[in-house]
């Protein structure tokens, strides 16, 4: 496969199937974690792990795994990669560890994991199949980086922790709660769906 073939791939889950903004998936720790900016990076990088070594292994052993038995064996992959995360972020950030609880555990049932598992790495080459984890991946990381990033700004008056508003800012509480997450999540679809339809438009306008 080509360099230009697997840029495509990488840029695809960036841009025209990112899994946040273009096919909605993961839907559960975009709203629930997203209050914080580094939630929502150390859960996009979690996440991006599991894609990338999942889609790896699930790719080398694509030949070998029974069609009856395909879903177990991608639970068994993912889980094992999801339990490497579990233990790094534990060993390493446990403050985050702590904040994202469950929602660690929760990646061995992520619908953009097995989406990706089941409708590219079975059916593809490693390397293809690495570029598109790692595409979904950040695609997804990107986006969800980006909600906290705002939910925390209007919600709290900070990014990352520092304080970027000024001091007579009234932080609206409703941001951070889950239908604040809903409201923003709701207005940036709205946003890359409007900028992708003008930008359709303007290509072929130009043919």
């Amino acid at each position: 496969m080509s360099f230009k073939e697997l840029r495509a791939i990488l840029l695809n889950g960036i841009l025209n199937e990112n899994p946040t903004f273009r096919l909605v998936l993961g839907m559960c720790p975009t709203l629930a974690i997203t209050y914080q900016a580094s939630n929502g990076i150390g859960m996009g990088l979690a996440t991006t792990f599991v894609l990338v070594f999942s889609n790896l292994v699930i790719s080398l052993l694509r030949n070998l795994i029974p069609e009856k038995i395909r879903i177990p064996s991608f639970i068994i992959i993912i889980a094992t990669f999801v339990t490497i995360v579990e233990m790094v972020m534990h060993a390493f950030v446990p403050d985050l560890y702590d904040t994202l609880g469950v929602f660690i555990s929760l990646i061995v049932v992520n619908c953009i994991i097995f989406a990706r598992a089941e409708s590219f790495a079975f059916k593809n080459p490693p390397l293809p199949s690495i570029m598109d984890g790692l595409g979904m991946g950040l695609g997804f990381t990107l986006a969800i980086t980006l909600l906290s990033c705002i939910r925390e700004l209007l919600g709290s008056g900070t990014i990352f922790g520092s304080q970027i508003m000024p001091e007579w800012f009234e932080p609206m509480g409703i941001v951070i709660q889950p239908a604040g997450g809903f409201i923003i999540l709701g207005l940036l679809l709205a946003t890359v769906t409007g900028l992708s339809a003008r930008a359709q438009r303007r290509k072929e306008a130009a043919k």
